[in-house]
Formats: structure tokens, sequence, C-alpha cells
């Protein structure tokens, strides 16, 4: 099963968390880690520089390809799993894989605001351990694949038995 690492540039965790979640046989993407903890002030100055508006800057076309690109990689995963604390773009992101069929997990850290709303994801995780254990049933689970006719999700995979990753959770 493929996972999309959500997390923030300037979170030097992300790429252990990543190791440790592909040592459970996960295919992982956090990629998006390399651009580096100040690719998003940088791309600022530059449009600035260029006398671009965020507005005009999220028309570019740096931005569209950076978007282009994570966007095919979360639509590719099977699970998204947000790494705290992350930013709007991060919550976005599992938001949206949420809708889109996606089982979705959270491993907060220590929050200073309570926030209800978690409860969207398929897990709340508040140790790595914890997280890590539940991926490890995750894993546990027939690696074989085959294409799901109709689903919710465009272009879901169904793991053998007869279910997606999703529905499993449900099913629990």
């Amino acid at each position: 099963m493929k996972v999309y690492l959500i997390g923030s540039l300037r979170n030097p965790e992300i790429p252990d968390h990543a190791k440790a979640i592909r040592e459970l046989g996960f295919d992982v993407f956090d990629d998006w880690f390399a651009a580096g903890p100040e690719a998003d002030d940088y791309w600022k100055k530059y449009e600035e520089a260029r006398g671009n508006s965020y507005e005009q800057a999220l028309k570019g076309y740096a931005a569209k390809h950076v978007f282009s690109f994570d966007k095919h990689h979360i639509d590719e995963a099977d699970i998204g799993i947000l790494i705290l604390p992350a930013g709007r773009s991060g919550h976005l992101e599992l938001g949206y894989m949420a809708g889109q069929g996606a089982a979705t997990y959270i491993l907060h850290d220590d929050p200073e605001r309570w926030d209800c709303m978690y409860q969207f994801a398929d897990g709340v995780f508040f140790k790595k351990e914890d997280l890590l254990a539940e991926l490890q049933q995750l894993a546990a689970q027939p690696a074989e694949r085959e294409p799901e006719a109709e689903h919710d999700r465009g272009e879901h995979v169904r793991l053998i038995p007869q279910t997606c990753a999703k529905c499993f959770l449900e099913a629990r």
C-alpha cells in the first residue's frame, strides 16, 4: 500500500517517520520534504520580487507545478498520514484524501489547543509506536492488489480479500 506522508517542511522528524513506516513494508511518499524548510519562504520572496501578489503567484508555473506534483502522489496513495505540527496545506491534503476515500491517520504532537474535528481521521495517535502498531496491522493484511471496478475513489485498489483500506477500517 502506498502512504502519502503529510507534514511540515520545517519538521526535521519527517524522514524518521517515513523510514519507520517503510520498515513495515509500505511504499511511502515523502519526497516533498527534499525542497527544504524554507522552500515556501523562497517562493514567496521570488514572487514578491517579481511584483506578484499571493493571488497571482498561485496562478504561476511554480505553484501549479508543485501542486500538480503533490496532488499526483496524493491521488495515488491508499493512506494519508498527517504528522503534526503541520500547517493549513497539510490539513487540506488530509481532508482531500479523506474525501477521496483514502484511509487517514494523524500523529499528534502535544497540542496547546484541542480540536474535536480531528475525529474525521480514521485514527488519531499521540504516540508514534501506537500509529506504527496500527499500520503493522494493515501491513499484515494480504499484499496482493487488484483493480476495483467501482468505488467512491477513482483509481482505488482492492486489498485481497475483497476490501480496500478504507472499507477495512470501517469494518473494524
